[in-house]
């Protein structure tokens, strides 16, 4: 199957799609965004590649990436009539990290949370043999598509919230086809960016915690290789670089296997609505709050994984003022 590495941008005549070859963009003549690709491909029954047709246009990646050009990228998968259509969720405690990091948040003394409880079974039935159902994974909710951001948008801690701050993960990037089958587009680099200093109080605050902004790409990759991926993380503040961390996430180190978390997604009829956009972040392998890190605003987030295209680059926005309180009024 080709691999393709994919763009959505915003720019002088509207939105387009292109594909990168190294340090150029290929807009795309037929199509102006991946959900319509991949609508066209599922209608003729043929791969993504070959339903992207040629190539027109040329624009230099180097000066739309640094944000030096009318074009900006876009995340590159989004439901363009309908972003409600679009569900961002996740699943947590697929690394053995993210797994020991919640432990050490939620740990009384020497007591095994539910968090590692959770972990374990992973281990134990996450990983079934072909054609078996295992152990059902943590699922989470983050929002519609209105949540999603693209590269160099900044992601934004809001009054309500406590602190901000980034996850490192791939993301699955799925349609769902006429017949309410999910369809697997491809897959892209995450900043799933959450309250940690608000889900600290209590693992009950999870829930919560997860809503907020959250971005992907700036590429999407086409059928990628997943058993492996070696990565890193990086906070920028300045021009100084206060923390890092290599990570690396993939079928081989996860306690679930994809296609397990996949069908615990999916089997809910809800989640298979024909046209619908599913981006499902797979978990984070480390992140900078674990190791004493608070993000302030202005900080820049960078995640880079091999095999994904360039680094997602997103800056911290610390929204000021105090929280406002919402009213309801009857009809």
């Amino acid at each position: 199957m080709a691999r393709l590495r994919l763009v959505q941008l915003a720019g002088p005549g509207g939105r387009r799609v292109a594909v990168v070859e190294d340090a150029r963009l290929h807009l795309l003549k037929e199509h102006e965004s991946v959900w319509a690709l991949a609508q066209a491909a599922m209608a003729d029954g043929v791969p993504l590649a070959h339903a992207a047709g040629h190539a027109g246009e040329t624009l230099d990646y180097d000066a739309i990436y640094s944000g030096n050009s009318d074009w900006k990228i876009l995340p590159p998968i989004d439901h363009p009539e309908e972003p409600a259509r679009c569900l961002v969720s996740g699943t947590g405690l697929s690394h053995i990290r993210s797994a020991t990091n919640r432990q050490a948040m939620h740990a009384a003394g020497e007591q095994l949370t539910d968090s590692m409880r959770m972990y374990q079974w992973g281990v134990e039935g996450g990983r079934p043999a072909a054609g078996a159902i295992g152990v059902s994974p943590e699922w989470f909710y983050k929002g519609t598509g209105g949540m999603l951001r693209g590269h160099n948008q900044p992601l934004e801690v809001p009054p309500y919230a406590e602190d901000g701050g980034e996850e490192p993960e791939i993301a699955g990037i799925y349609v769902i086809d006429e017949l309410g089958r999910p369809r697997r587009i491809g897959m892209a680099a995450g900043n799933e960016f959450s309250d940690h200093v608000f889900e600290k109080k209590n693992y009950l605050y999870l829930a919560a915690s997860k809503l907020r902004t959250c971005a992907i790409g700036p590429e999407l990759v086409t059928d990628p290789e997943f058993d492996l991926v070696h990565g890193e993380v990086a906070i920028e503040r300045g021009s100084e670089v206060v923390w890092s961390k290599k990570i690396r996430t993939g079928k081989s180190v996860m306690c679930h296997s994809l296609a397990n978390l996949e069908h615990h997604h999916f089997k809910f009829e809800a989640h298979r609505r024909p046209g619908d956009v599913h981006v499902h972040f797979f978990g984070a392998d480390a992140f900078s709050f674990g190791e004493g890190v608070r993000l302030q605003d202005g900080d820049v987030m960078q995640v880079r994984f091999e095999g994904f295209g360039r680094a997602l680059r997103n800056p911290v926005r610390i929204v000021g003022g105090g929280e406002n309180l919402v009213r309801v009024d009857p009809v």
